[in-house]
């Protein structure tokens, strides 16, 4: 915990603007992993709000951090009939809600529709889908679709026809089947269960200073980007992803992407926008979509990172997440280390991460 700007009567003297705290980059992000960690008071309302309050964002020189409601109230302040930063139990109870509508989803991702689960959670549609996806990331909609998606990978996998699988995974035909699986699939069902038969990938290994970084991407975008030493290993590693898809080594056409993709690895706090190809279940692209909300130069535990994606007693398979991350830098899973301040583990090598934070520190 930083030590607050100004602990006390709002008459003090203010040793630090708002903007210079760490904590009012939580507050304009509205992240969910400070909740619990302080409330912030604006001078101009004489109001106290937990850090994920849906009130229009004061201006920093009005705002005061304090650890706790109690403190901002020995300070002259109120709490917030918006967002009741004293009644913890109504985030419980809103997690809850969502967890018990998620295992109905898992069970049935059918009963999808905004209408079928706010009758079942007895909310209002417009506050179901603000809760459900202030605890998970994402919408209903883009849940049921994944583990729709998650079901059909299974199924794909265990064998049988892909008619068989198709219809085990809840759709209703093979037709909405293609529609909907491209995102999570990047490929038709047949394809995926054949190891990526049939699917195009283009990939370049180019030197960096971190060593060298294998660039590959399909027709949707970058599906892989990996760090290394040894150019053979970098291949295998992608080989080992999709079998059984034809990989080509790429030319001219993926200039600009291994040129985007070397400076996010070099300048790491450079903004770079690149088309992703990104495949993964619910839980990971939740995780990976948390990943790229955090800040560069900053860092967040993995127990942090499993409260920001509503799942804080899940952070062991938050790390699992980080671990089965193809992109490297473009998802920077480099960004979450240990409770205790300790790197942790990297896939692509301690060292490189360490080079990474420093980096982005600078």
């Amino acid at each position: 915990m930083q030590p607050s700007i100004r602990e006390g009567s709002p008459r003090q003297a203010r040793p630090l603007p708002a903007s210079a705290d760490p904590r009012w980059a939580a507050v304009a992000g509205r992240d969910r992993a400070a909740e619990g960690r302080f409330v912030y008071a604006v001078r101009t309302t004489g109001v106290y709000c937990r850090p994920t309050c849906g009130a229009r964002l004061p201006r920093p020189e009005n705002v005061d951090f304090f650890e706790h409601g109690q403190a901002a109230r020995r300070a002259g302040f109120r709490a917030c009939r918006r967002c009741r930063p004293d009644d913890l139990a109504a985030v419980d109870r809103t997690a809850a809600v969502v967890a018990d509508l998620c295992r109905r989803i898992d069970d049935d991702p059918s009963r999808s529709t905004l209408e079928t689960l706010s009758r079942e959670a007895k909310l209002s549609r417009f506050h179901l889908h603000r809760a459900f996806k202030s605890v998970t990331g994402v919408t209903p909609k883009t849940y049921a679709a994944a583990r729709r998606a998650q079901r059909l990978r299974d199924a794909l996998r265990a064998g049988g026809t892909v008619t068989e699988a198709i219809y085990e995974a809840g759709y209703g035909s093979a037709a909405a089947s293609y529609r909907q699986t491209d995102r999570w699939l990047g490929m038709a069902p047949g394809a995926y269960r054949a190891g990526g038969a049939g699917a195009s990938i283009r990939f370049v290994v180019a030197a960096c200073d971190l060593g060298r970084a294998l660039v590959a991407a399909t027709e949707r975008g970058v599906c892989a980007i990996l760090l290394g030493d040894d150019e053979d290993r970098l291949v295998e590693e992608l080989a080992g992803r999709f079998p059984r898809a034809s990989r080509v080594p790429g030319g001219a056409e993926m200039a600009d992407l291994v040129t985007a993709v070397v400076r996010l690895v070099e300048v790491p706090t450079r903004p770079v926008r690149l088309p992703l190809d990104v495949r993964g279940t619910a839980f990971q692209l939740r995780v990976w979509e948390a990943l790229t909300r955090i800040p560069a130069g900053r860092t967040m535990s993995y127990a942090e990172l499993a409260a920001a994606v509503g799942a804080p007693s899940a952070a062991r398979a938050v790390a699992r997440a980080c671990a089965t991350n193809h992109l490297a830098v473009a998802i920077p899973c480099h960004r979450v280390i240990r409770g205790d301040g300790d790197l942790s583990g990297y896939r692509w090598g301690i060292e490189r991460k360490r080079a990474l934070l420093a980096r982005e520190r600078r």
